[in-house]
């Protein structure tokens, strides 16, 4: 795998930011303000894959900014890993209307960007987040465990090696403000994180 400077980093994932910025790759770019970029510490060993941006993300042009970016900052603190430290960024890079699921279209249109972005970022453990960001990451590597009948729940907070690249799925933070009761067993899970660094 290609490793990049800092400065050859920064100019790369500059001039993506702004091939996902004009993007007009599907109908999402009709409803949406902002096309979101992926945020945070560039030599991340972390980079956590959401789904897309939610209204409040997506009038702001800001990760996880909204209630679920509350949960997500709860559990990265409960977790003892600095926001400051990892990477975010979004499956689909455009918000969804009404909170819909995305289509394989949608998903795939903005799958050439996250795969430019894991190039890039060159993350230590992708964390993809709920089960599409999950099931994205698992099929790009190869993986069938969730084709092979495994549900999401068996596979989350489990670590997964495919080619030298780590991956542990989690629940998104959103899920949390539809069941509170299931924060204290995704803290736990959250804070595994911590022990694989």
């Amino acid at each position: 795998m290609k490793q990049f400077s800092l400065i050859e980093k920064q100019e790369s994932l500059d001039v993506l930011n702004y091939q996902i910025r004009a993007c007009e790759r599907c109908s999402l770019s009709a409803t949406r303000k902002h096309a979101l970029t992926g945020e945070g510490n560039i030599n991340a060993r972390i980079m956590f894959i959401a789904l897309s941006p939610g209204g409040k993300e997506d009038s702001e042009n800001k990760m996880f900014i909204g209630p679920s970016g509350q949960v997500f900052n709860r559990l990265l603190q409960a977790a003892g890993i600095n926001r400051n430290l990892v990477f975010m960024t979004n499956l689909v890079k455009c918000m969804l209307p009404k909170n819909r699921k995305p289509s394989m279209e949608e998903i795939e249109s903005c799958s050439i960007f996250l795969n430019d972005e894991i190039l890039l970022i060159q993350p230590e453990i992708i964390v993809p987040l709920g089960y599409f960001a999950t099931r994205t990451i698992l099929t790009k590597y190869h993986d069938n465990s969730l084709a092979m009948g495994k549900g999401f729940t068996e596979i989350n907070g489990k670590l997964i090696f495919i080619n030298d690249q780590k991956i542990f799925p989690l629940p998104h933070p959103a899920s949390l403000l539809y069941n509170p009761s299931f924060e204290p067993d995704t803290i736990e899970k959250y804070k595994k994180l911590k022990t694989f660094l």
